[in-house]
């Protein structure tokens, strides 16, 4: 007889082994629906995944902070998918998570460029409709052998992918697309609405660090987004002051050893170094003093 704890104490038994996705199946059709992944005896494993012995076994959903990142995850192989779709002598090289999105790196005789994006984010959004197997993406792409593509665990399958959208190109020989990926709609949409501040890594050693600088500033009201691309400071800061972001915070290997942030203006005035919870409140009566409204 088969024993499995669920998160909450509650103990079940089965005849035989069965799959994570069968256990979600077992506890609602809701759950099921909503699964994109399991723990088991606290490693997160696909639905697929098939339980044998007896375990703690949870449900995770892409509403809980691992659920997200595997959407996210399975968007790069979604991406990747795209792109050897439309490219079809392009080479992927890498894929992953990164900051609120994703990203898929690839080699392509061609230079791809903004307009290109459009196309291959409808091609991956029908591609996302069509309901494809994540297991059959990997085997028909034959992305299994890239570890970062491949390696999971991935959603059940490309429908679970509603809520993401392609934000840059650049490279040339060797070439980067990154994208973000929500929950869900809305999500996307708040992500797209006019933001307050935009949090800057100088390079790939501070993702982590920029990307919980964002989490406070959003815990303290803030609209505010990530940019962790592997691209020069320079540019990136030119960038959004182009775009009249009011507020950027800049991050380095110093200001994550000292655990603070170097914050400028929308017009490039240096505001100074502080801690986070001083940018989080600077920021959020600032930008409540821009849009009229009481801090």
């Amino acid at each position: 007889m088969l024993q499995i704890t669920l998160p909450d104490g509650t103990l079940r038994e089965f005849d035989q082994p069965l799959s994570v996705s069968e256990l979600a199946s077992s506890i609602g059709l809701g759950l099921a629906r909503a699964a994109v992944a399991g723990r088991v005896n606290g490693t997160l494993v696909d639905c697929a995944f098939v339980i044998r012995h007896n375990a703690r076994v949870g449900i995770v959903t892409a509403r809980e902070p691992e659920g997200l990142e595997i959407l996210r995850r399975s968007c790069a192989l979604l991406l990747a998918m795209a792109i050897k779709q439309l490219h079809a002598r392009a080479s992927i090289l890498a894929g992953s998570v990164v900051g609120d999105g994703f990203y898929c790196e690839f080699s392509h005789s061609r230079t791809l460029h903004p307009d290109d994006l459009r196309l291959i984010e409808a091609r991956m959004y029908a591609l996302a409709l069509a309901n494809h197997s994540i297991r059959h993406v990997l085997a028909l792409y034959q992305l299994a052998h890239c570890a970062t593509v491949g390696a999971g665990p991935h959603a059940p399958s490309t429908n679970v992918l509603r809520a993401f959208s392609l934000a840059h190109v650049n490279g040339s020989a060797r070439q980067r697309i990154y994208g973000v990926c929500w929950t869900d709609q809305q999500e996307l949409d708040a992500w797209r609405a006019p933001q307050q501040a935009m949090v800057v890594s100088v390079d790939e050693r501070q993702i982590e660090y920029t990307q919980s600088v964002t989490d406070a500033l959003r815990r303290a009201g803030v609209r505010a987004n990530s940019d962790v691309r592997n691209e020069k400071i320079a540019d990136k800061i030119r960038q959004h002051r182009s775009q009249a972001v009011p507020y950027l915070l800049v991050v380095g290997e110093r200001e994550m050893a000292g655990d603070f942030v170097s914050l400028r203006s929308g017009e490039g005035e240096n505001l100074g170094q502080m801690n986070i919870a001083a940018a989080c409140e600077r920021l959020r009566g600032g930008t409540l003093a821009r849009e009229g409204a009481a801090p």
